[in-house]
């Protein structure tokens, strides 16, 4: 996941600044949780049982939120990028972009329950408790794998695009994904199968994370050009273009707090857009977090954030992706004031 924006990691080691506009909400480091080195994409929260997942290299780093932190690794995936809790079932979905699988795997001692064939380089994926479905976006081969979690399999097979990033469920069982490569959001209905028009993003490069607000109907997608696009689902066009910081990978709804935060792993930053600012949802602050850290989640019990990142080695020539620092690899708490 991320080719553009993990890319783009080129290290402007240089403290970002702490920006807030009156009351408006922003975020303070709170801690730091270290782990052992290695890739990162996706992480998420299962708030019910206190845990936070990261796709961390060829495993699933699972941290114990509720008892100091602790920290054990499990699974044997092929490069993981998404990792999904399964609500109720004591189940994680893994996407194993390497060998064209999804893991599902055992919470309780990280064994394997399932793996699943679906379509090339399997990356972003979600799951929709009302269907009891998970969606796996397939980057290379521009297809979304629709898996039956109950059955362990796959139930049908979209066509859409090549180069998929992140993907919503919106209004009325519409599915939303991000195209890469072609600075779109491609549309599909997710009951009929039937593909919709996809929603040019002019203005924006690279659109990898996405975001969804069912009270507004819109679409909020990162781009790697230093923009998020906001999208009107009811008149299937982009509305509005925020300036945020550079590098993004992912878009984290706070649905609780009416916010979205959007990390920024170039330049270390964090973009706060309020959903219901006066005139459309605006970006009211701007705190300071780490380089590299792109993704995240949110724990919503409490508002905290928890971003995978490293140290890096400034590149040895320009242009030049920066190395992880060995021993660095960490995940940082930013809590909201």
């Amino acid at each position: 996941m991320l080719r553009t924006a993990f890319k783009m990691l080129l290290v402007s080691i240089g403290a970002a600044t702490l920006v807030s506009a009156g009351p408006a909400p922003t975020y303070v480091a709170s801690g730091s949780i270290a782990g052992p080195d290695g890739g990162w994409d996706y992480a998420s929260v299962d708030g019910a049982a206190h845990r936070l997942y990261v796709a961390h290299g060829n495993t699933v780093l699972a941290v114990d939120l509720a008892h100091s932190n602790t920290i054990r690794l499990f699974g044997a995936i092929a490069r993981a990028h998404a990792v999904v809790p399964i609500p109720g079932k004591s189940m994680l979905l893994v996407t194993s972009g390497h060998d064209n699988s999804v893991r599902l795997l055992d919470t309780g001692d990280g064994h394997e329950l399932a793996q699943i064939a679906v379509g090339n380089d399997p990356d972003a994926a979600f799951y929709d408790p009302a269907t009891g479905h998970a969606m796996v976006m397939n980057a290379k081969s521009g297809t979304v794998s629709i898996i039956d979690v109950a059955t362990r399999k796959v139930i049908r097979t979209i066509t859409l695009k090549p180069a998929l990033e992140f993907g919503v469920l919106g209004n009325n069982n519409m599915l939303y994904v991000n195209n890469e490569d072609l600075n779109e959001i491609e549309s599909a209905n997710l009951t009929t199968g039937k593909i919709g028009a996809a929603i040019p993003l002019p203005g924006c490069t690279g659109p990898t994370g996405l975001g969804f607000d069912g009270k507004t109907g819109q679409l909020i997608s990162a781009c790697a050009n230093g923009k998020a696009a906001l999208v009107s689902v009811t008149s299937h066009k982009m509305v509005a273009l925020l300036p945020i910081g550079s590098g993004p990978d992912a878009v984290i709804m706070d649905m609780a707090r009416r916010t979205a935060i959007i990390p920024n792993g170039r330049d270390g930053t964090l973009s706060i857009i309020a959903l219901d600012a006066a005139g459309g949802a605006k970006v009211v602050s701007t705190a300071k977090s780490e380089v590299g850290a792109r993704t995240g989640a949110l724990n919503p019990a409490d508002g905290m954030l928890y971003l995978p990142t490293a140290h890096f080695s400034p590149p040895a020539t320009a242009g030049a992706r920066p190395a992880a620092i060995p021993g660095s690899f960490h995940v940082a708490v930013m809590s909201r004031h």
